[in-house]
């Protein structure tokens, strides 16, 4: 059963990398992958990204992959955000709802029973000085498992006003 996850898994990487590669608005993407498709409270994912320009705005996803396994129609998650001149605002909580809490639906895009969903969580974001910054998020649920979480990322892409 773990390998057809994993396969499924890989697939659906494969296809969101190929999907994402000709987006010229993209910064940077990372994603990690928990070790038994469990988010563990002590992991705390880090990405770090490069920021070389300080005059444009950027929006900032969280994506998430769970499988239908998971236990809860919602995330909380805690970000923590540090740049070149220490700690950028305070940390932050986000809710992120992964179904609909009246259906059970699952929100984003799915394949079999693995749901992909991207949420903004730091929209239309300015950087005050060039260099590398990290985001680090941490899972705020009030257990220490959290089974069926299978990945945590971060996209980071430059805003665009919507017309």
């Amino acid at each position: 059963m773990n390998q057809i996850i994993a396969i499924r898994g890989a697939l659906a990487a494969g296809l969101l990398c190929v999907l994402t590669a000709c987006d010229p608005n993209r910064v940077f993407e990372e994603n990690t992958d928990f070790p038994n498709y469990s988010w563990d409270v002590q992991q705390k994912p880090a990405f770090t990204f490069a920021i070389e320009d300080t005059t444009a705005r950027y929006d900032v996803y969280f994506n998430v992959r769970h499988a239908s396994a998971y236990g809860f129609y919602n995330l909380y998650v805690k970000h923590t955000l540090t740049g070149p001149g220490g700690q950028v605002g305070k940390p932050r909580l986000h809710q992120m709802l992964l179904l609909d809490p009246k259906t059970g639906e699952p929100k984003g895009s799915g394949t079999g029973d693995i749901y992909d969903i991207q949420l903004l969580a730091l929209p239309n974001q300015r950087f005050a000085k060039p260099g590398n910054y990290t985001l680090t998020l941490e899972q705020y649920m009030r257990q220490a498992q959290l089974p069926g979480l299978m990945a945590m990322g971060v996209r980071v892409a430059k805003h665009e006003e919507k017309k």
